[in-house]
């Protein structure tokens, strides 16, 4: 039977970055100046999990350059090698090249310039730990022995010892671990028996015939297990299902098959009940680096065959999948929004009532759907700490990044498009934002600069944060700047937000000359531009000498919405769900375009007039009152017509002049409504109001 690897090595494609982040994050905290053994261990788990993982799947050149970074790094732990900025700088290095490797093997061998990129590499290893290249080395053609002597192998004669040393007769004993977790407590323990267990590692051109011949005169008391060199999955799946029945707890099945120790797993469980009380026990042993990934799906696999669950654990699906269930979830909702309206001109109560309670399981399903697709923006925000770092001494300049709101949770097609104008602005503050050290201290600043991310949920929206503690805008140099290239004439009558924006312009830069990071106008418009694909907006808030602060403004969600639905004459608006505040009549205003709400001046919008419907005016109106980025504006209707579920479907280019619309969704059998953008039209109101300053007066 041929064995189809696809699927395992996309999985080992997917875990082997993510321990390649963690790997990165602790190198750059040990950098940061945080002196935990933890970190060190968290290294050495990576290294050595991706080492075993590739091992699985024949890719050598992953494998040696792994084990020589593995080396290096448990004369780390062990204390008789110290760690400082230069090892870290190495260390990340070869993080970069196992990175390229793993992506490199997959299809192909490595090339060979890469190949010559890991030589020199190996040979900064050794020049570090003092050595020749291949000492030290284990090796992959290995046979792996599993032996759990029986409780009368010393009352048989025969002691454990002889076979250990008969088998280095064999060949080379690359590695012996004694297992003592069958040792009982002391008044319970019979000196007469043996409570022993070993894992073996032999190197040897024997047969399996004759390794198996070392056990002959033990194997009715004992347990013995062969694992050929160069064993793939197959294999440990094969030795796990091989036990006998009885073994129903995924713990127990790896002790028991020799992948874990009792004393492994005792601490697996620990950090399982204090730390990860939600994570399986598997994704634990894995991380920890305490067991391959196949043998604790192999375990699984048993456990499902025998009908007993496995408590909670993680699936990886297909991302087109997903967007699969969505699109189908999409359609789903547009059906029962159709078959809603239909109902609710029925007199059939019973029918009503029926599609209420479909639309209810329906609105469950959608919510259940897209929360499939919440992925947290944390993994985002920690690549940046890598970037920081390199532009930090590429520069000059020292800078740290600080963290927070990780744990804010979007949409997956958010999180994958947001990465490029984070890594623009991030570079942006970098270079322009942040002074040298010595500039900082002349300021009297900390030489030290600053830079934070944070991101956290607002009204419905998602807002990331990018503040810095440098030099702040220039709006005197910004203008001047646009003014050489024609974006504007004269910067009189614009505020500070208008002269600011102007930065996003296509082209638009104040760098005096061009470098690797900036000089060419090539970045900030591409932030904008991305951003309002997204349907969010982008704020710029500046602290002259104290630094600035980027917010970007986003939905969570680009597929599904709760939206309110209004008429404007025979057309029908949707307004999304989480910007409305409060509906009210419009009542007799005149000429006038604001309200008084309770005080407070709040301008309104006629839609009629700003979508040009030429519809009779009807003569009671309604007022949407909506909200954004702590901005409220009233939007005039016609009729209010209540709540629905919508999905979003894009407009095409021929349409891209509607600057008040993002988008449109299917209402009615052949009908569709306009999604309004609220971000927009709430500017609009602003900047009216902002040009009319009699209106605060205007209350008073």
């Amino acid at each position: 039977m041929t064995l189809d690897l696809t699927a395992a090595l996309q999985t080992y494609t997917v875990e082997s970055q993510e321990l390649l982040e963690e790997m990165e994050r602790a190198l750059l905290a040990l950098e940061a100046g945080r002196e935990d053994p933890d970190l060190i261990d968290a290294i050495f788990r990576s290294a050595h999990t991706i080492k075993g993982s590739s091992g699985m799947f024949g890719l050598d050149a992953v494998v040696a350059f792994a084990h020589e970074v593995e080396t290096l790094l448990e004369a780390v732990r062990s204390g008789q090698q110290p760690i400082d900025a230069t090892l870290v700088t190495l260390l990340l290095r070869c993080h970069d090249h196992i990175a390229a490797l793993v992506h490199s093997t997959l299809d192909e061998d490595a090339p060979a310039d890469l190949l010559a990129q890991g030589d020199a590499l190996t040979a900064q290893l050794h020049a570090w730990l003092g050595g020749a290249p291949g000492d030290n080395r284990t090796s992959d053609d290995a046979w792996h022995i599993s032996l759990r002597c029986g409780q009368e192998l010393f009352r048989d004669g025969m002691d454990p010892l002889s076979i250990l040393r008969y088998l280095g007769t064999l060949g080379e004993l690359i590695s012996v671990t004694t297992l003592d977790d069958a040792l009982p407590h002391a008044e319970r323990m019979d000196p007469t028996s043996c409570y022993l267990g070993f894992e073996i590692d032999l190197k040897t051109e024997a047969d399996k015939q004759e390794i198996d011949s070392a056990f002959e005169f033990i194997r009715e008391s004992s347990q013995v297990h062969l694992i050929p060199p160069g064993s793939k999955p197959a294999q440990w799946a094969e030795l796990i299902q091989a036990l006998p029945e009885g073994h129903d707890k995924l713990g127990e099945i790896l002790v028991s098959t020799g992948v874990l120790t009792r004393h492994e797993l005792a601490a697996a469980m620990g950090i399982q009940v204090i730390d990860s009380p939600a994570k399986p026990l598997g994704d634990i042993l894995v991380e920890q680096g305490l067991a391959p990934r196949e043998a604790v799906n192999a375990a699984l696999g048993r456990q499902m065959h025998a009908g007993r669950t496995a408590g909670e654990r993680y699936v990886r699906v297909e991302a087109d999948k997903l967007d699969r269930l969505v699109d189908l979830v999409g359609e789903l909702v547009i059906s029962s929004t159709v078959t809603t309206l239909r109902a609710s001109h029925s007199n059939d109560r019973a029918l009503q009532e029926a599609v209420a309670t479909s639309s209810r399981f329906i609105e469950e399903v959608r919510d259940a759907a897209l929360g499939l697709r919440m992925v947290p923006i944390g993994g985002t925000f920690s690549r940046f700490q890598r970037v920081v770092h390199d532009l930090s001494q590429e520069l000059g300049k020292h800078i740290e990044l600080v963290i927070s709101g990780g744990e804010t949770e979007l949409d997956k097609t958010v999180v994958d498009r947001i990465g490029d104008p984070l890594t623009h602005l991030v570079r942006n503050a970098i270079d322009h934002a942040i002074e040298s050290p010595e500039e900082r201290q002349a300021a009297g600043k900390n030489p030290l600069g600053r830079l934070q991310l944070n991101a956290h949920h607002e009204n419905g929206s998602i807002l990331i944060e990018l503040s810095d503690d440098g030099r702040g805008l220039d709006r005197q140099r910004i203008a001047n700047k646009a003014i050489e290239r024609g974006l504007i004439d004269s910067a009189d009558g614009l505020s500070d937000q208008d002269v600011f924006q102007l930065i996003f312009a296509p082209g638009f830069s104040t760098a005096e000359q061009v470098s690797n990071l900036s000089g060419r106008g090539v970045g900030m418009d591409v932030v904008k531009r991305t951003i309002e694909d997204l349907r969010g907006t982008v704020e710029l808030e500046n602290r002259p000498g104290q630094g600035a602060t980027v917010r970007l403004r986003m939905p969570l969600t680009l597929a599904i919405i709760d939206g309110f639905l209004v008429s404007v004459g025979d057309a029908r608006y949707v307004v999304p769900l989480d910007t409305v505040e409060e509906c009210m009549e419009l009542g007799e205003v005149g000429r006038r375009d604001y309200l008084d709400l309770r005080g407070e001046v709040l301008p309104f919008l006629r839609l009629r007039d700003l979508l040009r419907d030429t519809t009779e005016t009807p003569a009671r109106q309604s007022v949407v009152v909506v909200s954004y980025a702590g901005k409220k504006a009233g939007l005039v209707v016609d009729r209010l017509l209540g709540e629905l579920q919508t999905v979003i479907k894009p407009l095409g280019e021929v349409f891209s002049a509607l600057k008040w619309i993002s988008g449109c969704t299917v209402l009615d059998v052949g009908q569709v409504g306009l999604i309004l953008d609220v971000p927009v039209l709430v500017d609009q109101a602003e900047r009216r109001e902002a040009t009319s300053g009699h209106l605060t007066a205007a209350l008073r």
